[in-house]
């Protein structure tokens, strides 16, 4: 009987559970394997008695439930882990020891449910010798090499239905509603949620924005009799010839920057600019948790079925992937090449303009 690990990394995202039990099931009724549950992402890995069986029976249920019952960590970095040394914190490589534990614990396959930081992480693993298996994750939809992720799309519904709310209690005072969303340097979810929501403006991290001609746009509608304005705003947002704003830098051994506050300077500079109330509301993790859509359990069932298909036919250091309604993989040295932006001269971008919503430009 063959052993295979799995864990969860990075941020949590609906779905994660959906594709757990699809990888439980599909291992267990289709080929006999045994499944081991790593707790806490790459942790699991590095610390003992983070592991646990997993089987059919005890994962019963967890389909509709948001979050990852194995638990999740965007700090635990095999190749720079934070341990502390007589009182003392430093980095060390501590990926040798993890190496070790797999081939002690007799596992023929690794995977790794992530973004693109835990996937380079798993890649890096496998050029290692870890026989080591990826699925795309992240509410992001930035991961290049798949045509949508897992989570997104309940994030998307999750922003859409927020944005529905804010339109009634902005008619009824009059007001300019600014929504930071997640998406980090990417735009898909303010994009895809803005047009489905009926925002006016949309801000982006692929189109740097001209503050004023933001407000020419609120201005402009409230000449024309519109005397309320949604405007989309992604964490990744930037204003022509400026940065990102970040709320916190990255450390050693843990996540990317963590981005926010563009909500709050964009919410102020447009009550300098035009003569309206303001309210700035951010979704936050709101859009990461709860249960996902329909689409996302389906999606993250046929990629729990395909990782342990490719573990079957010995298809090591690959990721599953979605292209066109097709369920395929792709070397994981290839998936994390690059991030997949939004294009801003094609697509949604221009079907939204095309409409009359404004991204500062």
């Amino acid at each position: 009987m063959k052993k295979i690990g799995v864990l969860t990394g990075g941020g949590d995202c609906p779905g994660l559970n959906a594709v757990i039990r699809g990888v439980v099931k599909s291992a267990s009724l289709k080929y006999n394997y045994e499944v081991v549950g790593f707790e806490e992402g790459f942790d699991g890995l590095v610390l003992p008695g983070k592991t646990r069986n997993l089987t059919p029976l005890n994962v019963r249920g967890i389909l509709p439930i948001g979050g990852t019952i194995l638990g999740t960590s965007n700090r635990a970095n095999p190749f720079e882990y934070k341990v502390t040394i007589d009182g003392k914190s430093e980095v060390r490589d501590v990926s040798k020891d993890v190496i070790k534990k797999i081939q002690m614990m007799g596992l023929d396959a690794l995977v790794v449910i992530g973004g693109d930081g835990s996937l380079k992480i798993a890649h890096e693993l496998f050029k290692m010798g870890c026989p080591v298996v990826g699925v795309p994750k992240t509410i992001d939809n930035d991961i290049m090499a798949t045509d949508v992720t897992f989570g997104f799309n309940t994030a998307v519904e999750i922003a859409t239905e927020a944005l529905d709310r804010l339109h009634t209690t902005a008619e009824s005072h009059h007001r300019v509603m600014v929504v930071e969303l997640m998406g980090r340097y990417a735009g898909w979810i303010a994009l895809e949620s803005g047009i489905a929501g009926g925002a006016a403006i949309i801000l982006i991290p692929e189109i740097p924005f001209d503050i004023s001609k933001v407000c020419q746009k609120i201005n402009n509608r409230k000449k024309s009799g519109s005397n309320s304005t949604i405007v989309v705003v992604s964490e990744g947002a930037k204003p022509v010839g400026g940065g990102v704003s970040i709320l916190c830098t990255s450390e050693n051994g843990g996540s990317a920057e963590r981005l926010g506050g563009i909500g709050n300077k964009v919410g102020a500079d447009i009550g300098k600019c035009t003569d309206m109330e303001v309210r700035v509301t951010v979704l936050g993790h709101l859009q990461r948790g709860g249960s996902p859509c329909a689409f996302d359990r389906i999606l993250s069932t046929r990629f729990g079925v395909a990782v342990v298909d490719l573990i079957a036919d010995k298809r090591f250091g690959e990721m599953v992937c979605l292209k066109g309604q097709r369920i395929e993989s792709i070397a994981l040295s290839e998936a994390i090449k690059a991030q997949k932006r939004v294009p801003t001269e094609e697509g949604l971008v221009k079907t939204a303009e095309s409409i009359g919503i404004s991204f500062g430009r």
